[in-house]
């Protein structure tokens, strides 16, 4: 009797849908991604040990049309943090480090090293600028000595510990001082130490010449068309970049980094899941970030040119979800989408938008401010939050965004045909937002 009820609770865990029907949902809904909005890549959505979904979609390769396969590989771009910070802290249990070292006890003479520790690095707290990109997108020699040179001129963006900045240059320091420390390379260090202990034999670490099996060329779009990734050197672009992974290989790395103590103990999995700022960064990760839908949630996304990637597991609910893309599909939205689905709420499914022409007087009923959100007309133009985003009618009170066709907005009027919310439609989920200004 305890097993049977024990199943019936695995089966039915959300709103009275059963595994299967949770599954084709799922599906569905992916389905309609690939075929309206040109989804390329994979997925896959866990609960518990059960897989919900598990799915390919779009080219690995659009010149000789090969197709995704799941053990399809694909660079993770900012989800690379997590196994950065993993590395750190595993040294620091090694006692071959201290989160409270400072940057200038591995980089002598950085400015103001003695006031950023390892500590701030890991939670975006050290005033380090966000990028260097213009280094790594370059086809100019580089070494690590001219690396380091140029990030030590760039001014900190304030003193250290006193905010809060997202910071690439942070973590490739990181991932330096992971080799100064261990005496291997990055990528050396993280397959013996993390990628061979959590079984993910498919992933590792891009280099600029490695021939990879099963590696996704990766598409951008440019002037609205998709064009191929530019150049990058990998030599220097990891720590906050540079791993890359299949979603079957990510579903171990969940489990590993959750789900025992393979890789952590449980003191520093707790330093690296606590938010330590006000954008609620722990450790390589965001805890609790503003599209949790009131689930707990540990979560980071990344997105360089083709690759755009989520990371999503919802502590409580047991709810592992990953998106990857080679073709810089929204897959933090994709995974919003799938998330809303596994929590029994109603997701519209993505259809294909068709403008039409509507008189722009009637813009003006629409102008103002609902919560957080901007209603602006321009030129006989609407817009959403700033004149870089248009609204584009497909009826005469509903609009899809002109940049994320994932997102629809709906004017809403009251019994006196005022309008007095917007319905927004976020990946398929809604929300309410009450009109506040210009009513």
């Amino acid at each position: 009797m305890k097993s049977r009820l024990t199943l019936m609770v695995l089966l039915v865990f959300t709103c009275g849908y059963s595994q299967k029907e949770i599954s084709s949902k799922l599906e569905q809904y992916m389905d309609a991604q690939f075929a309206v909005n040109d989804f390329s890549g994979t997925v896959l959505v866990s609960k518990n040990d059960s897989v919900l979904l598990k799915k390919a979609y779009g080219f690995a390769n659009y010149e000789w049309k090969v197709k995704n396969t799941i053990d399809s590989k694909f660079s993770l771009a900012s989800v690379s943090k997590q196994f950065t910070a993993v590395a750190i802290l595993q040294l620091a249990e090694y006692k071959k480090l201290s989160l409270e070292d400072p940057l200038n006890k591995y980089f002598v003479g950085f400015p103001q090293g003695d006031k950023i520790t390892l500590k701030m690095m890991l939670s975006h707290n050290s005033g380090l600028d966000m990028d260097y990109d213009e280094l790594y997108l370059s086809k100019t020699d580089l070494n690590k000595d001219s690396v380091y040179t140029y990030l030590a001129k760039k001014p900190l963006l304030f003193e250290p510990g006193t905010s809060t900045a997202y910071s690439n240059i942070g973590y490739y320091l990181l991932a330096q001082i992971v080799e100064k420390v261990s005496g291997q390379s990055y990528a050396a260090y993280l397959k013996q130490n993390v990628l061979d202990k959590a079984k993910m034999y498919n992933s590792g670490v891009s280099t600029s010449d490695e021939i990879v099996d099963k590696m996704t060329q990766r598409y951008y779009f440019k002037d609205n068309k998709l064009v191929k990734n530019p150049y990058i050197n990998w030599n220097f672009n990891l720590g906050h970049d540079g791993v890359y992974s299949t979603v079957e290989d990510l579903y171990l790395w969940n489990k590993a980094l959750f789900d025992s103590q393979t890789l952590l103990s449980e003191e520093s999995k707790k330093k690296m899941f606590t938010s330590y700022n006000e954008q609620n960064f722990g450790f390589g990760v965001v805890i609790n970030p503003f599209y949790n839908q009131n689930h707990q949630l540990i979560a980071h996304d990344g997105g360089f040119f083709g690759a755009m990637t989520s990371f999503n597991k919802y502590t409580e609910d047991k709810v592992f979800i990953t998106v990857l893309s080679n073709n810089q599909s929204k897959s933090y939205y994709i995974a919003y989408g799938l998330a809303g689905i596994c929590f029994g709420k109603e997701v519209e499914n993505p259809y294909k938008h068709i403008q039409t022409v509507i008189d722009p007087n009637l813009y003006d009923q629409y102008i103002g401010d609902y919560g957080d959100i901007k209603i602006l007309k321009k030129d006989n133009k609407l817009y959403y939050n700033d004149y870089n985003i248009e609204l584009l009618p497909e009826s005469a009170n509903k609009f899809f965004r002109s940049d994320n066709n994932n997102t629809t907005v709906e004017f809403i009027t009251n019994k006196k045909r005022k309008i007095t919310q917007l319905e927004i439609k976020k990946a398929g989920i809604k929300e309410i937002k009450n009109k506040t200004k210009g009513v």
